[in-house]
């Protein structure tokens, strides 16, 4: 089948990116199809689920999937221009709303929604939202300093080094990585920016001298899970979702890459397409796609791997 064809036969938040990155499309068609993600179909619909308060889900973290946290690392996902006047507008309702964190703050009273500080993953994720939306500039550079003395000695963080945990977690290390990335693309505290970047050199090689889901002691694979592919992912690391931010940070292909593209060409269905093989049970405002069928996210975001790859040899 012409696997192009039906992914652009999709959502706008799949056309955008397909456009921009396997159909070489000119930037303004790519631009004015990425304005479509917030007043179209899977962006529309998220932002209209908003609350008056500014949540959604009613809640900050929780109910898992519905929440503000993951309805906006959902918007991310989708690739939602923060730019554009709906999304503005739901950012500022969320500001304006009053909506604090307890517990996990800036602040002795509390902090607003982008200026969490806290537990090490929900820290990673609100940062990377905080610079995608344009939002709690005053205290990045307290966060991101704060974030980068979190990284523990094997190049990682894992979310209970709090309490004592010197090993590493895959899932808080991706979340990590990908916040570390969205704030040197943001141009804030940019004093900052080559310690980050060098913390980001560190992590690159804890992933990638475990071949994205190994031991570094036993060389078994850590889960079985990490092998399956999901979209969205929610908190969980996988071998896509790994490769994906390594093709966005643009990291140099080595061989240490290679058992993971391996892993992504043994997934290809026949028909040139990938499967959602996992999906992480929880509560969702809609469902995208149906676990087990061939998914446009999981294809559009192998293909771009594979096209990162090709390009770098």
């Amino acid at each position: 089948m012409d696997v192009i064809s039906w992914l652009l036969d999709s959502d706008p938040a799949i056309r955008w990116q397909v456009m921009r990155d396997l159909s070489d499309a000119p930037p303004q068609a790519v631009a004015t199809e990425r304005a479509r993600v917030a007043g179209d179909g899977w962006g529309a619909r998220l932002l209209a689920l908003q609350g008056d308060d500014g949540q959604w889900g009613g809640g900050l973290y929780s109910p898992k999937w519905i929440s503000t946290t993951y309805t906006l690392l959902l918007l991310r996902h989708l690739g939602v221009d923060p730019d554009g006047g709906p999304v503005r507008a739901a950012r500022d309702r969320l500001v304006e709303g009053g909506v604090v964190w307890r517990g996990g703050s800036l602040g002795a009273g509390g902090s607003g929604f982008f200026e969490y500080l806290g537990e090490t993953c929900v820290t990673g994720m609100n940062l990377a939202l905080g610079c995608y939306f344009g939002a709690g500039e005053t205290n990045t550079a307290a966060v991101v300093e704060w974030v980068l003395d979190e990284q523990l000695d094997d190049g990682g963080w894992n979310c209970e080094s709090h309490n004592g945990s010197v090993r590493s977690s895959f899932h808080t290390t991706i979340s990590m990585l990908e916040a570390l990335l969205e704030y040197e693309r943001s141009g804030r505290a940019p004093s900052l920016a080559a310690q980050s970047a060098a913390a980001r050199d560190r992590a690159h090689a804890y992933l990638l001298d475990r071949h994205l889901h190994r031991s570094l002691t036993t060389g078994e694979s850590i889960s079985p899970s990490w092998t399956r592919f999901s979209f969205p992912p929610r908190w969980w690391f996988d071998v896509l979702r790994g490769l994906d931010y390594l093709r966005d940070a643009e990291v140099a292909v080595d061989d240490r890459w290679g058992e993971a593209l391996e892993l992504l060409k043994r997934k290809r269905s026949k028909d040139g397409r990938w499967k959602l093989q996992n999906h992480h049970s929880g509560r969702e405002h809609f469902r995208m796609e149906a676990p087990g069928e061939p998914s446009r996210w999981n294809t559009l975001r192998a293909l771009q791997v594979q096209r990162w790859v090709a390009s770098s040899q």
